[in-house]
């Protein structure tokens, strides 16, 4: 591609993957695991989530939510500061492994820059761990390595359309759990 006089060469633009552990859910029960809902803490937890991915530019313009209840409750709390993107919810999420999280990334929609993903574990960690390649920060790659806590996010980056993304290919930049 060629230069503009006094301007950088033209790049894709980078797409950015926040991948987010659910807020934290009542303790198992007599209810399935999908209709567990969130905790009061996690209540809590989700709003503060939402909160801190304004304060860190990653407003999303596309959401992909499990279909599980504490899912869907951590997104409603969530985008109370997020405005309304499009939100699509699959049960796709649900026991999920990372090369089917991958999956579900590759079909985003390729005009989406940012797009937030709200699952479980081991999924959302071993997903971030999955992708995570050069460039990533030692200290986020160890975190997902381990796992995640609850209303804790991954954020990767790359360069390249969602169709192409692939194992150690983004940027792992943070892994934050807001306070």
């Amino acid at each position: 591609m060629g230069r503009a006089s006094g301007t950088e060469p033209t790049t894709l633009p980078v797409r950015r993957l926040v991948l987010l552990r659910h807020a934290k859910a009542e303790p198992p029960s007599e209810l399935p695991d999908e209709h567990r809902p969130l905790a009061l803490r996690g209540r809590d937890q989700a709003a503060k989530v939402g909160a801190a991915l304004v304060a860190s530019g990653l407003v999303p313009d596309a959401v992909l939510v499990s279909g599980a209840v504490r899912t869907r409750q951590t997104w409603d709390l969530a985008r109370k500061h997020l405005g309304e993107p499009p939100v699509a919810y699959t049960d796709e999420l649900l026991g999920a492994m990372p090369r089917g999280v991958l999956a579900l990334v590759r079909e985003l929609d390729p005009a989406s820059r940012t797009v937030l993903v709200i699952g479980h574990e081991p999924a959302m960690a071993g997903t971030a761990e999955l992708l995570a390649g050069p460039g990533s920060k030692d200290d986020a790659l160890a975190q997902v390595r381990v796992g995640v806590p609850t209303a804790t996010y991954s954020v990767l980056e790359a360069d390249v359309p969602w169709s192409d993304w692939d194992r150690k290919l983004a940027r792992l930049t943070e892994v934050t759990r807001p306070a």
